[in-house]
Order: structure tokens, then C-alpha cells, then sequence
């Protein structure tokens, strides 16, 4: 019929011209609350598979957690002690309760206490986790710093004696192991020139450079290859062809155009890099005697202090996800290509429902 048609026709252009108005107005959102959701519930699996495997291995591994401490000061307790302290901890309980038991604490916010300190898990773990972050954020900025400008000039020089030097530089720093540069780090820096100290409790400017140094090499490396290779796949489109036979000046192409679309990539990256930072990085935090998590959950595991270790463990899971929900959320809001396909899948979705409106009217 045609006044249907006519209007089905209005309202698909109603439709329409409210969609695009949201959407420059910047009211489409990144993530619906259903897919955030969603990705709540997926993170609590995830971390529920994880509490139950990590606590099935402190379970299943040698040693005895009451004797540990009880054996912590150098004394040997009697059998009666060992038996009252084991009933106190529930160790003689099944498996199952005792799971649950430590899960059910888990929920409300209490992740038990160390054998080795007497010192309550989270609060250790918060301790250790601000020398954790600043480290990470520290080593992630000596990265953006080196790798950013390098990769772009390799892009730029591509297959010029520039480009050649950068990339054989990157490789030598990714074939390098990390502990192998602290160490010759410290050698350097620290015992012949005397600029640092080698090895020191006391967080300060001093004791951050080099381990944040010994990090960023390994990142730096890595990302100025990702960069040169986004940079140069966003030079071969074709709107740089079109904005190069408009005459528009190679500077404006890459810093407006060319750059910014190359980094978005980039973000899902430096995600991971942040999540795993902060997820503590055993190796250097050992060689430099840094106070982060990493360093804790290897003093903890030589220990046997399981709670610790359970509670390590699990912080380092729910940061890398936290990280990763963090950037897919923000990655909507800096990609403007996802928002225009979530804007036309929601104008499909007026215009159907509009349609249907009228249609049975």
C-alpha cells in the first residue's frame, strides 16, 4: 500500500537522522550495559578457574602449612601443637570445605594471612603492589619514549641505512634476556661507575632507573617493529594516495592522518604489556631487589607460604583482566570506526523496529 510505504519511508529517515544526531553528539556508548555484563561474568569464571587450579596445586604440594609456621622462628613443636594447629587452620578438613572455606573469605575481601609474616595477604599485597605499578609505569613511559619516535623513523626510511640500523638494533635488544641486561646493568652502572646503588630496600629515583631501564629494553624492542609495521600498512592506503595528489605536504599526511590511525592497534598492546607489568616481573624485581609482586611470589613459593601465594596469584589474574576489560572499553571511544558500526547497527535496528510499528498498525 502506499501510504505504508510512505510511511515506513519517514520513519526510516526519522530513524535515521536520530541515529547520526547520537552519534555526533557522542552519546552511543562504548559497550552496552548487557556486553559489560557479559564480560563481568566471563572475568568472575575466569577467576574462579583459577582460585580453584591454584588451590588445588597448594593443596596437592609437598610441605605441611602449620609446620611451616610453626618452624618459621627455628623452634620444632611438639606433635600435640602441630595437631591443634592444624585443626585451628582446617587443614584436616576435606578438600572441598576447605575450598570453599578460603573462597567464602575470598568474597568478603579476606585472603588469609601470611605463614611466614602473621601479616594479613591483602595488605601485603597492597604494599607490594604500589612498588609493583610504579615500576611498570616507570618502564612503560622510558618505552613510549624510545620505541614511538624510532619506529616511526624506520617507517619513514624504509629500507634506508636508518631503517636498517633500527631494526638490527631491535633485534639485538629482543634476543637479549632481561636478567642478563640487569646484571650487566648493575656491572656497569652501578659497581664500576658507582652511579647507582646495587642493591637497596629504599624505593627512590636512584633504585628505579635501571630496573626500569632493563624492562623498557626489552619492550622497546618490540614495539618499534609493531610500530613500523602499522605505520607503514596505514602509508600504503589509498587516502594517502589521495591526500599526496592533492598536494597536501608529507608532514600534515603522517602527524594527522598516518599516526594517529596507526597507534590505535597499538592500544590493545600496551594493555597486555600493562597487565603483565603489573601482574609483577620476577626476573628483574630479584636481580635489583625491588619490593613488587613478582619478587613476592617467589619469596612466597621458596616459603611455602600458600596463602601468600594464593593470593599473589590470584591479584595477578584479576589485574591483567581488569587491564584488558579497561582498554576494550576505552578502545570504542578512541576507534572512531567502531563507534560509526555501532551507530549504523543501532540505525538498523530503529529502522526494523519502526518498520514493524507501522507495519502492524
Amino acid at each position: 500500500m502506499p501510504w505504508l510505504t510512505l510511511e515506513v519511508s519517514r520513519s526510516a529517515q526519522g530513524a535515521c537522522l536520530s541515529c547520526f544526531n547520537n552519534f555526533h553528539r557522542n552519546k552511543i556508548p562504548p559497550m552496552d550495559v548487557k556486553s559489560f555484563l557479559n564480560r563481568i561474568a566471563q572475568i568472575a569464571v575466569i577467576l574462579f578457574g583459577v582460585s580453584f587450579f591454584c588451590f588445588c596445586l597448594t593443596f596437592l604440594s609437598p610441605g605441611d602449612p602449620a609446620m611451616t609456621m610453626l618452624t618459621n622462628g627455628g623452634n620444632r613443636p611438639s606433635p600435640e601443637l602441630l595437631e591443634a594447629v592444624r585443626e585451628e587452620m582446617g587443614l584436616n578438613r576435606p578438600f572441598l570445605i576447605q575450598y570453599g572455606s578460603w573462597l567464602l573469605g575470598v568474597v568478603k575481601g579476606d585472603l588469609g594471612r601470611s605463614l611466614s609474616s602473621k601479616q594479613p595477604v591483602r595488605q601485603t599485597l597492597m604494599e607490594h603492589l604500589t612498588a609493583t605499578a610504579l615500576l611498570a609505569v616507570a618502564s612503560l613511559a622510558v618505552m613510549l619514549v624510545v620505541s614511538m619516535p624510532a619506529g616511526i623513523l624506520a617507517a619513514v626510511k624504509r629500507n634506508s641505512w636508518t631503517d636498517y640500523l633500527i631494526r638490527v638494533i631491535s633485534f639485538m635488544g629482543i634476543s637479549m634476556p632481561g636478567f642478563w641486561v640487569g646484571l650487566m646493568l648493575l656491572y656497569i652502572f652501578g659497581l664500576k661507575f658507582g652511579w647507582f646503588p646495587i642493591a637497596s630496600t629504599v624505593m627512590g629515583p636512584k633504585t628505579l632507573i635501571l630496573p626500569s631501564l632493563t624492562l623498557a629494553i626489552s619492550m622497546s624492542s618490540k614495539y618499534v617493529r609493531q610500530v613500523r609495521t602499522a605505520v607503514l600498512e596505514e602509508l600504503s592506503q589509498d587516502y594517502v594516495l589521495g591526500a599526496r595528489a592533492l598536494g597536501i605536504s608529507e608532514r600534515v599526511i603522517l602527524w594527522r592522518q598516518v599516526i594517529p590511525n596507526a597507534l590505535l592497534p597499538l592500544i590493545t598492546l600496551l594493555g597486555l604489556s600493562l597487565g603483565s607489568l603489573l601482574g609483577g616481573t620476577a626476573v628483574v624485581e630479584i636481580v635489583f631487589s625491588w619490593p613488587g609482586l613478582g619478587k613476592l611470589a617467589v619469596e612466597s613459593i621458596s616459603l611455602r607460604d600458600y596463602p601468600m601465594v594464593q593470593g599473589v596469584v590470584l591479584w595477578m589474574a584479576l589485574i591483567y583482566l581488569g587491564v584488558n576489560l579497561i582498554v576494550d572499553i576505552s578502545y570504542t571511544w578512541i576507534d572512531p570506526r567502531l563507534r560509526k558500526q555501532r551507530a549504523a547497527g543501532l540505525l538498523t535496528l530503529k529502522w526494523i523496529h519502526r518498520s514493524k510499528v507501522h507495519a502492524s498498525s
